[in-house]
């Protein structure tokens, strides 16, 4: 599943009622209960942040409870994923959850880079749970200077 990096519009994330009445008859009578809803997506994947400056891309993914060797960064063409793993903690002895929100187990992100970047030299920088990939866009698609000159 791949994502495009779009400009955010907060107007996009609103339900239409036609959708929401949807989601309503869904969940009451096709999903199980306490599967999410679609537009509660955020929760189910990994949040990013894609900013694209004149000479890279950056990417900021959150991946909090995770060490840096437990996530794996691959670049396929245009292509970016993030994948790894979140172990589940021990149960308890004594006592049940009162509220159980996080979530354990695989994850994956992949989006469309909307550049050529140079592959070989991306850096990945990992601190406080937020993974930063910095990509430097290839040459030819970099914003070129033309000087013109007038002729005599």
């Amino acid at each position: 599943m791949a994502n495009e990096v779009v400009r955010w519009d907060p107007f996009n994330e609103m339900v239409s009622l036609r959708d929401a009445v949807s989601h309503l008859f869904e969940d009451a009578f096709i999903r199980p209960a306490g599967w999410p809803l679609p537009f509660e997506g955020a929760a189910w994947s990994m949040p990013v942040d894609v900013i694209e400056t004149k000479d890279q891309i950056v990417v900021k993914a959150a991946v909090p409870g995770v060490k840096p060797d437990e996530v794996d960064v691959s670049i396929t063409g245009d292509t970016l994923t993030i994948k790894g793993e979140t172990k589940a903690e021990e149960k308890f002895e004594e006592g049940s959850y009162l509220r159980k929100e996080r979530r354990f187990g695989a994850f994956q992100r992949t989006l469309s880079l909307p550049v050529n970047i140079v592959a070989d030299k991306t850096k990945a920088e990992f601190e406080n749970g937020v993974l930063t990939l910095t990509l430097p866009k290839a040459e030819e698609v970099k914003p070129k200077t033309i000087k013109i000159t007038t002729k005599k």
